[in-house]
């Protein structure tokens, strides 16, 4: 039988919260130190540690099937890859920064300047948009100090929090992209392996739904009842148990944990009490 082989960073920012995605959808990972090649005993995948930059050539050539990279990796190397499933993880900005001690934000302020970057194609591409005429320096790593030792007068990378472009002096100023992992295919799947990869999208699906999910449980006057269930979203319809004192009952749900604090306030108008929310694991459609 054959086995889907899927690409991950065998270090990096991705690479532990690809490994706990993939376990938490039941795959047994158990590889030695160094390891670079895994089979998987309980599912029918192959995993690879690959170097993050290599990943998507991979995916276009068909060398692996599937992967986990950043979106904004895709982007800038500009490979014949399909995005299936956002994951939700690892989100951050592709960002033009400047010294602090400059004080404009306006993208003008570039113009005739050095930009120091791991993402020349990207940047490209984006200054071409902007009419920005700038002399692009490409270097694989620790851009932010390019500005301190005069390669550049700014800066295009990747920012999270943005301590790391504080602590070198620097300041945000344009956001060129947003990103977050992504799981792509390959264009040159089989049947055989396209079959394997919907079970496992199954999975993450399932993972990823529990995730944004939180069940929802609370005691109701059965006169409350039907104006409580408008207010709160459910997916069909909710699970309503009778209590031991008359006239209450236990409604249950399942609710978008984002969308909890917009109705709880709601909720208790409409005589619901003793309010719990209660992790999800796993949410099956």
């Amino acid at each position: 039988m054959s086995k889907l082989k899927i690409a991950i960073q065998k270090s990096g920012r991705l690479h532990e919260d690809s490994l706990k995605l993939l376990k938490s959808c039941g795959i047994s990972i158990n590889n030695g130190k160094d390891q670079l090649k895994v089979i998987v005993d309980n599912f029918p995948i192959e995993i690879l540690y690959l170097r993050n930059s290599d990943i998507p050539q991979y995916i276009e050539d068909g060398i692996a099937d599937i992967a986990i990279v950043g979106e904004n990796l895709l982007i800038e190397k500009q490979k014949k890859v399909e995005i299936i499933e956002r994951l939700g993880f690892s989100k951050c900005n592709v960002c033009l920064a400047v010294p602090k001690k400059v004080d404009s934000d306006d993208i003008t302020y570039f113009n005739g300047k050095k930009i120091a970057t791991s993402y020349p194609n990207t940047l490209k591409n984006y200054l071409k948009e902007n009419n920005i005429n700038a002399e692009i320096h490409t270097i694989s790593g620790s851009v932010e100090i390019a500005p301190n030792i005069g390669l550049a007068d700014g800066i295009c990378d990747i920012v999270s929090s943005g301590s790391t472009l504080f602590k070198n002096g620097l300041r945000q100023t344009q956001v060129i992209l947003t990103s977050e992992a992504v799981l792509v295919k390959s264009i040159h799947l089989s049947t055989e392996k396209e079959a394997i990869l919907s079970k496992l999208l199954f999975r993450i699906q399932a993972v990823l739904r529990a995730r944004n999910s939180k069940y929802i449980l609370m005691n109701v006057p059965e006169s409350k009842i039907s104006s409580v269930t408008k207010i709160l979203p459910v997916l069909k319809s909710p699970t309503i148990l009778p209590l031991a004192e008359k006239g209450w009952c236990s409604l249950h749900s399942v609710i978008d944990e984002n969308k909890f604090w917009e109705v709880i306030d709601e909720l208790k108008a409409a005589g619901a009490e003793d309010i719990l929310i209660v992790p999800i694991d796993k949410m099956v459609r």
